[in-house]
């Protein structure tokens, strides 16, 4: 069976018991706080166990892309090392909320197992948790029962919390769960050894395979435990392992999830993968892994970057560069010519990442160019520490910089020291480590209480397209503690607040509790709950509220929001249809656009784009909002963005049906002409393929005229205003073109002069010719230059030259390349150890010449004496 078949007949057998399939969450996590990505198959689903929004069907089942870069057995340096553990990977899952429990989950399991999948029953075991005294939990003994009719007791094994009851985060919903694994040994191993002695002991051949979550409590704040309104189940699966097994591997990088890349760098590298634990073989397999979190994540929106989530794929990108470059000897970008063969691959699963295959390439051949850079940048750190150092040693905090900075990590640092016979300080490399680690988390440390629930049964209603106000009461409301300061959420019943969602940000207003106001500060989507955020709770929290929105904001925002849908056909109709949103800010003050193109806009393009949005501006077009079925909202031609997980009931706004047509949850204007007029204010690029256009609408595009038209006054002014002020500024440029030049002229021929002077006041140290002298110069180029001068003329020497430059220090130090060969001397070295202390600065360059440039620059005569004296 080929992996497209293991998968179809999961999804086909869950179809037949009632379940209703539902697409992939994207990989990327949006309007959730506690996760930078999917990192499990139940996290699209989490509203429904935390009781925030009622499921559209009792039975769900899927095939789910998660990422995992940490925690259990998933630390990002050792996926690769292993043949069983992944950064991307599929999760299939089955779900019941609040309908069937464990006996339809243990049964159904069994079922696919042994009869679909043909699994021998006596390689299989499971595992059943054993209770736990501290936490007052005892044995699941149901599901234990369940079991018996399957599976002898002997293979029903007891977990301990641990392993076997599962856990959401810190809070949140859990209960106990039933694992099977299955034992892929040769048979004359199995005799040996007996398998249920290897489940849970990180064998690499006796592995879980499959997870039955059975969701009974809510873990609070205080660490004990609450029973769930109703009883859900949780089920995963994961399908590299489940290929590996069925297919009758010992590796899930020899089955069909990941030959075929393989198999394509092998072509590209003119390579073999032997599945061997060697350091090329670990590269393989690191490039096949790695490859395909980085495609997802960037088809789902996430672009490279450094800081969260976009930090993260840059990591795995560059882990996946750093295992070619110095494991396959390939020092060119790889990784892009994968994303091709990846796309055609998950076509009919994942068809997002083909819909994209060449804005996806185009980012991982920039992200490989760029760090293969800095990979030789760092090549060359290290090997200037090591022949500068005093003792054979590589300290902690260098190690750290290498890793923190270039992308080193240790095993690298390591390596080329042992070649050159150093070693590294690891300890203190860990602790750097630890340091950084610490500070990170201590900035984004977010401490939430339990929630304190007022009403058990009130839905959170948002009536804020129709409504700025209403009558509302709050529902429930927790203490939060983010960088040191105490704030405070609530939910309301209904509401009319905007919460941040697809680039608008969330509404700011007030909530009046009879005498008492309270200022909201912002509102967030935290899965599909609206959560309000304010500094101080009011005394009578109980007591009706009025809820409104800050009216001026809402209108701007929403002004700026229609502004971006206008743009998107736009830049679609002048760039090409290639353009796709790749991000978005709206706020009162301006809008801020993403778009997929891989060249500069040019100005005529822009003033074309920026023509069309203001021509349906003009036009006053209606802007319709329907809701329909997501299916005839896309025949109907609406465009939905990446990366976005859309409900089965989609909001559909349309701005003329031939040129806007969008999926969009945000808040628009009635008619396109109350924008006014859009103007543009930046154009320029944020990553590889990537464009940002920042623009403004309404009254702050006409605040924007008109500083532009008061900076054109002005400078008219300036000018005695000049009939053709554009001549006037031309011919500016160009005196000013010309007298730079004459200035250069006038320089060369000081330098010229100095030189001459200068031949005179060369002494003999040692037989070497030397000359220090602080000159007359303007700039450190007329320095550098005059060294250079002095080096035609003079053999055998060690110039040092120091200037006076605007009060600051600046130092050039030359020595003849005789010298440098013969005795060792060094310019490099020579400023940073004798000459940067002196005038508390630095500096650097190439062994036979050097720069520095500092703070004290009465110390220039000590540094010539300095330099001397070392001769």
């Amino acid at each position: 069976m080929t992996a497209p078949e293991i998968r179809q007949q999961f999804l086909d057998f869950f179809a037949s018991k009632g379940h209703h399939i539902v697409p992939s969450a994207p990989i990327v996590v949006k309007n959730d706080p506690t996760l930078l990505f999917t990192n499990a198959g139940m996290n699209q689903f989490k509203d429904y166990f935390l009781g925030n929004r009622a499921p559209a069907w009792k039975r769900v089942a899927d095939t789910q892309k998660c990422l995992r870069v940490s925690g259990k057995h998933n630390d990002l340096e050792e996926v690769g090392i292993d043949t069983y553990h992944h950064t991307m990977f599929e999760m299939l899952g089955n779900w019941s909320f609040g309908d069937y429990f464990k006996k339809e989950a243990i049964d159904w399991s069994w079922e696919l197992l042994t009869e679909v999948y043909k699994l021998p029953k006596d390689r299989l075991y499971v595992t059943v948790f054993e209770g736990d005294a501290k936490e007052n939990l005892e044995k699941d003994q149901e599901a234990f029962e369940f079991w018996k009719k399957h599976v002898p007791e002997d293979r029903i094994l007891m977990g301990n919390k641990k392993d076997n009851f599962w856990e959401m985060g810190d809070t949140g919903p859990c209960g106990p769960c039933s694992e099977i694994h299955v034992d892929c040994r040769p048979d004359s191993e199995r005799a040996l050894v007996d398998g249920k002695t290897l489940v849970n002991a990180d064998d690499p051949q006796v592995i879980e395979i499959w997870n039955n979550v059975f969701m009974q409590f809510n873990r609070l704040k205080d660490r004990s435990l609450e029973s769930l309104p109703a009883k859900h189940v949780d089920t995963g699966m994961g399908f590299e392992r489940l290929v590996r097994v069925i297919q009758g591997k010992t590796s899930n990088y020899d089955t069909d999830v990941f030959s075929g890349t393989i198999e394509h760098t092998e072509k590209l590298t003119g390579l073999k993968y032997g599945c061997t634990d060697s350091k090329p073989d670990v590269a393989f397999r690191v490039i096949a892994d790695h490859i395909r979190a980085i495609s997802f994540a960037i088809a789902d929106g996430q672009l490279p970057s450094n800081t969260g989530a976009g930090y993260v794929i840059r990591r795995i990108l560059r882990r996946a560069v750093r295992y070619y470059f110095s494991f396959l000897n390939w020092k060119k970008p790889l990784l892009q010519d994968l994303v091709p063969v990846l796309a055609q691959q998950f076509a009919n699963v994942f068809p997002e990442l083909l819909q994209q295959v060449d804005f996806v390439q185009k980012v991982v051949f920039e992200e490989e160019n760029n760090f293969l850079r800095t990979l030789d940048s760092g090549i060359r750190r290290i090997e200037d520490f090591m022949g500068a150092a005093k003792e054979k040693s590589v300290d902690g905090k260098t190690a750290f910089e290498l890793y923190d900075t270039y992308g080193f990590p240790y095993d690298l640092t390591s390596l080329i020291a042992s070649e050159n016979n150093f070693n590294v300080d690891e300890k203190g490399f860990e602790a750097a480590m630890k340091e950084q680690k610490d500070r990170s988390r201590a900035a984004t440390e977010l401490d939430m209480g339990d929630w304190t629930v007022l009403n058990e049964n009130a839905e959170s209603v948002f009536v804020g397209y129709e409504l700025s106000e209403t009558e509302t009461s709050v529902s429930k409301y927790r203490k939060i503690k983010a960088k040191g300061k105490e704030q405070y959420q609530l939910v309301l019943s209904q509401t009319p607040f905007y919460a941040e969602s697809g680039g608008q940000v969330g509404d700011t207003g007030t909530l009046t509790f009879g005498a008492e106001t309270v200022q909201v500060t912002d509102t967030k989507k935290e899965n599909n709950l609206i959560v309000h955020f304010v500094d101080k709770l009011p005394a009578n929290i109980t007591t009706a509220a009025k809820a409104v929105i800050n009216k001026n904001n809402r209108l701007s925002t929403t002004m700026n929001h229609s502004a971006t849908h206008l743009l998107h056909a736009a830049l679609r109709q002048v760039l090409g249809t290639h353009v796709a949103q790749k991000g978005s800010l709206v706020n009162p003050e301006y809008l801020r656009f993403d778009f997929s193109h891989f060249a500069k806009v040019t100005d005529e393009e822009l003033a074309q784009i920026e023509e069309i949005v203001n021509e349906k501006i003009r036009a006053n077009i209606p802007v319709v909002i329907k809701e329909l079925p997501k299916d005839e909202a896309l025949k109907l031609g609406a465009m939905a963005l990446f990366g976005e997980k859309y409900g089965d009931v989609v909001r559909v706004v349309v701005m003329d049906p031939g040129y806007s047509v969008e999926l969009c949850g945000g808040t628009h204007v009635g008619s396109t002409g109350e924008l006014g007029i859009f103007k543009f204010t930046s154009e320029g690029a944020v990553a590889a393929g990537v464009r940002r256009i920042e623009a403004v609408t309404g009254s702050n595009a006409l605040a924007f005229v008109n500083a532009q038209l008061q900076q054109l006054k002005d400078i008219k002014t300036a000018f005695k205003n000049p009939k053709d002020i554009v001549a006037v500024v031309d011919n500016l440029i160009n005196d000013k073109a010309a007298l730079e030049k004459r200035v250069e002229a006038l320089e060369l021929e000081k330098v010229r002069q100095l030189s001459t002077g200068l031949q005179a006041e060369v002494e003999n140290v040692h037989g070497i010719n030397f000359l220090g002298k602080i000159v007359d110069v303007s700039n450190a180029e007329a320095l550098k230059q005059l060294c250079f001068t002095l080096k035609t003329q003079i053999d055998n020497h060690v110039f040092i030259l120091a200037a006076n430059i605007g009060g600051k220090a600046n130092v050039a130090l030359m020595i003849s390349d005789n010298l440098v060969a013969e005795k060792g001397l060094e310019a490099p070295k020579i400023i940073k150890e004798k000459i940067a202390p002196i005038i508390k600065g630095g500096g650097g360059g190439q062994k036979s010449f050097a720069t520095a440039g500092g703070q004290e620059a009465g110390q220039l005569d000590q540094v010539i004496t300095q330099v001397k004296a070392m001769l």
